[in-house]
């Protein structure tokens, strides 16, 4: 039997791998020493040149259709892991046959959740953690992606200012569809209640966290932000026509969540008297596209939204808001952000991303300025927050080119 590839954006490296031996046994020189999330399947992490993949072994039609499935993710700039290709028709070197392989791009700077208590969270953050999974699920459900095994172990998170960002990592299960019914909605709701709950009893149980989880209280607000948000981003909103106001204002708290408002549904009645008013396409990223249009860097959105705050706060100090917005955020760049990462020790580049560092610099300036009663520059706190924190910090990224 040949073997195959198929692949996008095919990297020549990949024919490399010892593919005709299972995953389990790979040598240490191909396998990197990653975090890695628990999996019903073999799964291993590997470093090619620059870049950095994921493979794990199934089934050949199931890893084919999960390529694709990843795929149709990507086009539509949902958060899930970039699928690099798909390897079938492997032989051992005593000809008998080998599973399939799915090959998806690591995510910089991700780790599974488990990693995260490592390094030091604690049974208070998971509540960030399931916000994280809250916004994924309700974007993945608007966009009508079903998916069908919601659980902590199928998500990556990143660092996003304090909170997180949710990744899917196992599209396995999902189903693309014009529209998720509220019945799917339910399943999705249901079953990513009962895996999470049992994943977090789980943590528990192995000594992972010092003070024990509330499971029940977890899983409760799982639910209850679920449905916050989707009926934030989804309700029909009925108003008289001399509150027309009410339009801006909903718009306005789409945004204050991170939504951009695509379309909006508006209905008034025969006399005119009555409106309605219904978002038929939202999207996460409002801050997101206004940071990376102002300066050019991609970040997550809280990430965006507490550069702007401190882009709005250096115009106001140096009394620029007559001035052009992006020759402002050019010298805002210029001035604070960029010498700020430039003191970075070549070493400690890989502990965080760079506007996770700048977040936790302002987090670090506020402790400062409080302590010494007034306001502690933003560079002096930098050079302190690198001296005494960030270099302390173990790695989360594997530094390369994506």
């Amino acid at each position: 039997m040949a073997m195959r590839i198929v692949a996008s954006r095919p990297d020549p490296a990949i024919l490399g791998l010892p593919w005709d031996t299972c995953l389990e046994e790979w040598p240490d020189d191909v396998v990197v020493p990653l975090p890695r999330g628990l999996s019903r399947h073999v799964v291993r992490i590997v470093r090619l040149g620059e870049r950095v993949y994921a493979v794990k072994e199934t089934n050949g039609d199931i890893a084919f259709r999960e390529y694709r499935m990843l795929r149709d993710l990507q086009r539509l700039g949902l958060p899930a892991v970039t699928p690099q290709g798909v390897v079938t028709g492997r032989e051992g070197r005593d000809g008998d046959e080998l599973p399939a392989a799915l090959i998806t791009r690591h995510l910089q700077f991700s780790l599974p959740y488990r990693s995260l208590f490592s390094r030091g969270m604690t049974a208070e953050h998971v509540p960030t953690l399931i916000d994280a999974i809250v916004v994924l699920l309700v974007r993945l459900h608007l966009a009508g992606f079903y998916w069908g095994d919601v659980s902590l172990s199928n998500v990556l998170f990143r660092r996003n200012a304090g909170e997180f960002a949710a990744y899917l990592v196992d599209a396995e299960t999902g189903e693309l569809h014009d529209a998720v019914s509220d019945r799917m909605r339910e399943y999705d709701i249901t079953v990513g209640c009962e895996n999470i709950f049992a994943e977090l009893m789980d943590l528990s149980a192995s000594g992972a966290v010092q003070r024990p989880i509330d499971g029940f209280a977890i899983i409760s607000h799982l639910r209850e932000r679920y449905e916050a948000l989707w009926s934030e981003l989804t309700d029909l909103e009925e108003f008289r026509a001399e509150e027309m106001w009410r339009i801006e204002r909903r718009v306005e708290r789409l945004n204050d969540l991170g939504f951009d408002v695509d379309e909006l549904d508006i209905v008034t009645d025969l006399g005119g008297e009555t409106i309605r008013i219904q978002p038929k396409v939202v999207d996460l990223g409002h801050h997101t596209r206004e940071i990376q249009a102002l300066t050019g860097m991609t970040v997550e959105d809280n990430q965006a939204r507490r550069l702007l705050n401190d882009l709005a706060s250096f115009t106001a100090h140096h009394d620029l808001g007559r001035e052009d917005r992006h020759l402002v955020a050019s010298r805002w760049m210029h001035e604070i952000f960029e010498p700020i990462m430039a003191m970075i020790p070549p070493d400690a580049t890989g502990k965080l991303e760079p506007a996770e560092v700048f977040h936790e610099i302002l987090e670090h300036r506020w402790y400062l300025s409080e302590q010494a009663g007034h306001e502690v520059g933003i560079h002096e706190t930098a050079r302190d927050y690198i001296d005494r924190y960030l270099t302390a910090k173990p790695d989360e990224v594997i530094t390369g080119e994506e």
